[in-house]
Formats: C-alpha cells, structure tokens, sequence
C-alpha cells in the first residue's frame, strides 16, 4: 500500500488539487458547512451530530477545509475540532449569558462603529469569518442574524469616524476584514488613513490561523502602504501553529507589520499552563507577541467552555517566573454589558504598612519593598510640556 493511502495530503482528503488547496478563494468556496460534509471528514460522536442540527438557526457552522484538516478525525476532545463543532450544550442559554455579552449594541452609532472608549472604535467591516468559533462572542453579526455589513454601512462608519476628532485608534474588525478582497480592503483603510486624526489602524482577523493561504503577497504589500498598522490574530492552541501559519505570520512581520495575538481562556480546550506556555512560546518564535489571554465572554450557549476567573490566575500564576515576561499575556477581563476591558493579575502584593510593601515571588517568598520617605509624585515639567490642564 502507498504511503499517500496510509497518510493522504490533506487536500486530498478534500479531493482538491495542491495548488486549489493553496488558493484563499478556493477554501473560502469549498468551507465545510455542513452535516453532511462534516461526517465525511470527522467521526462525528452522536452529541456532536446532533450539536451540528442544532446549530442550524442558532449560530452558523463553518471551516475552511484547511483548518478542519488541523482536527483529529476520530477524537472529539480535540482542541480543534471542539472550536468548530458545536455540542448539545450550545443550545441550552443559562443564566447570565447575553446576546449582546459586551453591551456593543448600545454603543453603536451606525450599524458598522462600536464607540465605547474615549479615543478609539471599533470598525465592523464584515459578517463572515474562515471559521465559526464556537465561542464566538459576536455571533449576533457574523451568525448571519442581522443585516449586512454592505457598501452603505461601511461609508457611514467612515463618515463617523471623519465627524469625530477624538477618534485616534480605530480596529477593523468583524465577522473577519481579511476576507474583503484586496481592492475592497485598500479602499477601506485608505479612507480611513486619510483621516487627520486617525493616528493607528488595527485589524483583528484570524485569517492566519483558518486560511494562511488568504496572506498573499498582494495582500502584505496592500497593508504595508498604511503604516502605523497593527494586525492582531487570534492562536487558541499550539495545534493551531502549522507551516502555513507560520508564514502568514512571518510574511507580515517581514514587511514591519507587528503581529500580536489574542488568546480565549477555553475549558478544555486550552485551560492548561503547559498548553498556554507552549503556545506563547511557538508565538514568539514566530515574532507574534502573546497580548491578552481573554476570560471568555459570556456569550449565549457558551457556559460549557467558560472556565472561572481563579483558573486564568492560576495559569498565570503557574507561567509567570517559570517563563520570560514576553510569554505571559495580559488576563483580560470584558465586562458584561459594556462595562469595558479590565486585566487581573495574580495577588503578589500581601500587605502593606510603614516598613513598605510586602510581596510574595513567584515561588511563594515574601520580600519588603521600602516605601519611600517623601511621597509626592507630581511631575514639575508636565504643565510646560502639555499645557495647562483645562
């Protein structure tokens, strides 16, 4: 028997040639979508078959053919497989799952701007994504439940954005950005860096963990023309990490875009400080920086991949001191609501009292850090440099 039939190519599994399998366009066309399709590429557990019809006018279900190639075809544990397929518990709102978890809606000018912080928005550019997460926090839009983010929606966020001064930041995100043809997104960004005050564009995409291919040389050299431009993905697990993210990745860090990337905390499915570690480890290699490791938001039908927020701090209780700064993200915490982003940290500080403050290290040893004697911390110079407050 021939090694091909013992281990076939992947894109032969999906009975694609090599070069189709390597065209963004071609995976985006052929995304398993279905029960059908996905039972002739995974052992589907009775759960998860009948998670799938379930799923049906409740969130889409969705993946590029490469990314579901990354999932073990016979073990519904793994990591993969359980962020495309959904289960029974999907169905099933508990308390205090939200529609709208981040409060956005409230927030929302026009249907393609999330403005909830003073000086940045959110830009929503598009409803699709390579991949369904079933996390998703935003399943409201890119579950297909809304209208379209079409032409008119995106011209009236960029007339938001023009229309306000103290818009310095802006986040193209969705549903997924990439996924915009080239000439599409260039118009996009364009608009937007030709805004005065527009200081930074970020676009948060997970393009290169689900469809590596759709980072084309086309593409590097369209984001490259917008400097100050920050691309921020979205690795949940090392298994994600392939020669073909890889690339991606690199393309983009070669052409001076800085990468960084946004885990979610999943129960079981990367609720481990060895996964976590791993992961930020293969991402530094890469050049990605590991930013924020999120506590999942409370999205509805997601209670069953929430973990606690004691477990986020004991992963980074367990990452921080066996492993470089770098490597530790930030544990983020959205608010439910809208209440905003705050970060946690494990408790180092123990007490403090008129000798200092006194910590714990990272293998549980209290030092005191003396307090200093005169504790006034206004900055002379800083009138003369800002101007006068107002």
């Amino acid at each position: 028997m021939s090694a091909n039939l013992i281990n076939p190519q992947p894109w032969e599994r999906f009975g694609a040639r090599e070069d189709e399998w390597r065209d963004w366009r071609w995976q985006q066309r052929h995304a398993v979508r279905t029960l059908d399709e996905a039972a002739r590429q995974l052992a589907l557990s009775p759960e998860e078959t009948e998670g799938i019809r379930r799923a049906q006018g409740l969130f889409r279900f969705g993946a590029t053919p490469y990314y579901l190639s990354l999932a073990d075809r016979e073990d519904p544990a793994c990591p993969v497989r359980m962020q495309v397929v959904p289960g029974l518990a999907e169905s099933r709102v508990r308390p205090g799952e939200l529609r709208d978890p981040l409060g956005e809606d409230s927030h929302r000018p026009v249907a393609s701007i999330v403005h909830k912080y003073p000086d940045r928005v959110l830009f929503l550019a598009f409803d699709r994504c390579a991949v369904y997460c079933r996390h998703c926090t935003r399943r409201r839009i890119a579950g297909g439940g809304e209208a379209p983010l079409n032409r008119k929606a995106l011209e009236a966020g960029i007339a938001y954005v023009r229309a306000h001064p103290e818009v310095r930041d802006v986040l193209v995100s969705g549903g997924d950005p990439l996924l915009l043809s080239d000439g599409r997104l260039e118009a996009l960004l364009g608009e937007l860096r030709a805004i005065p005050h527009v200081q930074l564009l970020r676009i948060g995409t997970r393009v290169p963990v689900a469809n590596p291919m759709r980072v084309t040389p086309a593409l590097v050299a369209t984001l490259r023309r917008f400097h100050p431009l920050f691309v921020v993905t979205h690795f949940n697990h090392p298994k994600e990490i392939t020669p073909e993210s890889r690339a991606a990745c690199e393309a983009l860090v070669d052409a001076g875009i800085p990468v960084e990337n946004q885990s979610v905390l999943l129960r079981r499915i990367n609720s481990s400080a060895r996964i976590l570690t791993r992961l930020s480890h293969e991402l530094l290699a890469m050049r990605v920086r590991p930013y924020y490791l999120h506590q999942m938001d409370v999205a509805e039908g997601t209670e069953h991949l929430r973990t606690p927020v004691e477990a986020g701090l004991a992963i980074l209780d367990a990452m921080r001191g066996y492993t470089s700064g770098l490597a530790v993200p930030h544990l983020a915490v959205d608010l439910p609501g809208g209440g905003g982003k705050v970060t946690l940290q494990p408790r180092y500080l123990l007490e403090r009292d008129a000798r200092g403050a006194t910590f714990r290290n990272y293998r549980g040893e209290r030092y005191v850090y003396p307090e200093p004697a005169d504790s006034d911390c206004r900055c002379p110079y800083e009138d003369k440099y800002f101007g006068e407050r107002g």
